[in-house]
């Protein structure tokens, strides 16, 4: 899938929605630039419901998950390429361990990403 509208989070929690499972991410596994993180944060906004182009989301085995990501990673392009988290059964929840080992559920965006004033 393409996660360009929406972002990687509102991308995959559609993905558990209509597949009725639970995908659990790895804050930690996710490539992020730290450029791109950076500003994000500045701005008050969250990587994870950023649009990504020319970015894309395969859901595969986990035996499948090493060879794609080998062959990704094996052209310029790819060679961010990573497993960035589990599908599990469930009832269509998306969630996010975090780098500090908490938990946290994640939703589609909902409106516009507009920076949050504090």
């Amino acid at each position: 899938r393409d996660p360009t509208r929406g972002g990687l989070a509102t991308t995959l929690k559609e993905i558990a929605q209509s597949c009725r499972v639970d995908i659990w991410l790895d804050e930690a596994a996710i490539p992020v630039r730290p450029e791109a993180r950076g500003l994000a944060e500045m701005l008050g906004l969250d990587p994870l419901y950023l649009a990504n182009e020319g970015k894309c989301v395969a859901l595969v085995t986990a035996e499948e998950a090493p060879r794609l990501v080998a062959a990704l990673r094996r052209h310029p392009l790819g060679e961010a390429a990573a497993v960035i988290g589990e599908v599990r059964p469930g009832r269509g929840q998306l969630y996010l361990r975090t780098a500090y080992g908490g938990t946290k559920r994640l939703e589609m965006l909902a409106g516009a990403p507009l920076p949050r004033i504090c």
